[in-house]
């Protein structure tokens, strides 16, 4: 992660902790989205990609072993197409390629503020 992130990745410990073991994994089309006072579910939003259903395994996977806690809820695990991790504060969405574009669930949130994260780099897009 670059250290132009901008403040509300920088500022939360998890939230870039998650973005780093997704990317790990080589998780694609990854965004974080700061939902803050859109949402009473959560702060944060964390979503990204794999090409197969072993990779959204292992992204999900290296996201719920390496974080110092379980996650609060896991969802989809058992078909590994859209696998929701629950951690109170962030919720992380691991989608396969394929889904993701059919839910498009960024666009649900298009006032949030986004960071997208490419190969350890960021880029920030103001929504």
């Amino acid at each position: 992660m670059s250290d132009s992130a901008p403040d509300f990745v920088s500022d939360q410990y998890l939230l870039k902790q998650i973005i780093h073991l997704a990317l790990e994994k080589k998780a694609i089309e990854l965004v974080a989205m700061d939902v803050r006072g859109l949402s009473s579910v959560t702060d944060f939003f964390v979503i990204c990609s794999g090409d197969s259903e072993p990779q959204v395994k292992a992204i999900a996977d290296n996201i719920r072993r390496s974080t110092p806690h379980k996650p609060r809820h896991l969802e989809g695990y058992e078909n590994l197409n859209w696998v929701l991790l629950d951690y109170f504060d962030v919720v992380v969405h691991v989608f396969r390629k394929d889904d993701r574009d059919y839910y498009n669930i960024e666009k649900l949130w298009a006032d949030a503020p986004i960071t997208e994260f490419i190969d350890e780099e960021t880029e920030t897009t103001d929504h």
